[in-house]
């Protein structure tokens, strides 16, 4: 594929800046989303919140353009240690947050030192495509509480078919658009939903008489804990698979870029990564991964220089210096970024069914089964009642009421064991 500009070209200022602002647009929306659920959590003011979390989300993004993997690839939140955190709640943030630590530095050292190799035998494509599915359905309670969340005013009925509605068009306009529009899409359903939404139920709450216009927030550092050992193991199984994850964006814009000593970039991304995710710990917010869809972007714009992304990095630490910003982008309602969630992880389906298509995954019955259980057992555990969570022993609750660590081990005995393929000795 011909591109305007390759990975080391660096564009003239007006398209650069133009460029940026398109990967701005790419990368918002995942913050905002991810980084609001997380901070309502947390309680109290999203604002401090998010404003760490676009910080951090631009460091690390100028890391990977500069020292990492030196590629056009955008970053943010990753969604599968929204699982763990929700799963892992009982412990407090304190633990959650050293948890986050640990693992950052644990992936770090295994890519610096080249024994993440190893474990990437773990991760045949059934397991991938399990991976990637079981993110999305395992998010399906907390996508339903955002879509009923009438915020007190808003009856959740009336909230619930506003999203039902939303998402109609959503879907609709997914399948219309093309190029730059449908890579911004999400965006473009941020701002519109939101306008829809005051149109239909009045005013949402804007941010607090006297936020500050230029501030960073007081607390940058945040309380550690050490955890017990059922979060630990659940945030351990969590950072395999945003290593997975990580590693497949990487690769996916390596291959369509056909760019060099792929090897060393990958272990330098991760690496990086890593570090960004050890750092999230120690300032208390979610941390970051590569995201997949970058490549649909590079094809979109016909840009594919990695200081494109620079302009972006710069804008997301700007945004961040503003409370008064963040709080008008924290603002957005509840059901709009429900459905917006929604779309973004049927994505992350059509991913693992394409990898699954792709590797030719499921050509009998039991390679079926492989995938369909752990789906199945992940979404039923994701939606047990917390009477019935609470009933487990407080060591193992973290994993045993996760459907994404549930669904994790499902699939490896699955694939490793119980239907484990005979080596081919011939």
């Amino acid at each position: 594929m011909k591109f305007t500009y390759d990975i080391n070209d660096r564009p003239e200022t007006a398209s650069l800046l133009i460029f940026g602002l398109q990967w701005l647009a790419v990368s918002v929306p995942a913050i905002l989303i991810i980084g609001k659920v997380v901070a309502d959590l947390q309680g109290g003011s999203a604002i401090p919140y998010l404003q760490k979390l676009f910080l951090l989300t631009a460091l690390v993004l100028l890391a990977q353009i500069y020292l990492g993997h030196k590629l056009p690839l955008v970053i943010g939140p990753a969604t599968v240690l929204l699982i763990g955190i929700l799963a892992s709640l009982d412990a407090g943030f304190g633990a959650i947050n050293a948890s986050i630590l640990v693992g950052g530095l644990l992936l770090a050292g295994l890519a610096a030192t080249g024994l993440f190799k190893h474990l990437k035998r773990l991760f045949t494509p059934r397991v991938i495509a399990v991976v990637l599915m079981l993110i999305a359905f395992t998010l399906a309670p907390v996508i339903l509480n955002l879509i009923t969340d009438g915020g007190g005013t808003v009856p959740a009925t009336h909230a619930f078919l506003f999203s039902l509605l939303f998402a109609l068009v959503l879907f609709i306009a997914n399948g219309f658009l093309k190029g730059l529009w449908k890579s911004t899409l999400a965006l473009w359903a941020i701002i519109l939903g939101t306008l829809a939404y005051i149109l239909i139920f009045g005013m949402v709450s804007p941010p607090p008489t006297g936020t500050a216009l230029l501030a960073f927030p007081g607390d940058l550092l945040a309380p550690l804990a050490i955890p017990d050992i059922g979060v630990f193991a659940a945030f351990l199984i969590c950072f395999l698979a945003l290593a997975i994850n990580d590693l497949g964006s990487i690769q996916s814009v390596g291959g369509l870029l056909d760019a060099d000593e792929m090897g060393e970039r990958t272990n330098r991304g991760v690496t990086v990564t890593g570090l960004g995710n050890a750092l999230a710990g120690l300032t208390g917010v979610i941390g970051p991964v590569n995201f997949s869809l970058s490549p649909g972007v590079i094809a979109a714009t016909g840009c594919a220089s990695r200081f494109a992304l620079v302009p972006a990095g710069i804008a997301l630490a700007l945004m961040a210096a503003s409370p008064l910003a963040i709080g008008y982008l924290s603002s957005i309602p509840g059901p709009v970024i429900g459905v917006v969630l929604a779309y973004v992880m049927t994505a992350q389906i059509a991913a693992g069914l394409m990898v699954g298509q792709e590797s030719s995954a499921v050509k009998t019955f039991d390679e079926g089964l492989i995938i369909g259980i752990p789906l199945l057992l992940g979404t039923v555990v994701a939606f047990l009642p917390d009477a019935i969570a609470a009933g487990f022993p407080a060591t193992l609750r973290p994993l045993i009421a996760n459907g994404f660590v549930v669904g994790i081990i499902t699939v490896l005995v699955l694939e490793h064991l119980v239907y484990r393929q005979p080596q081919n000795t011939g």
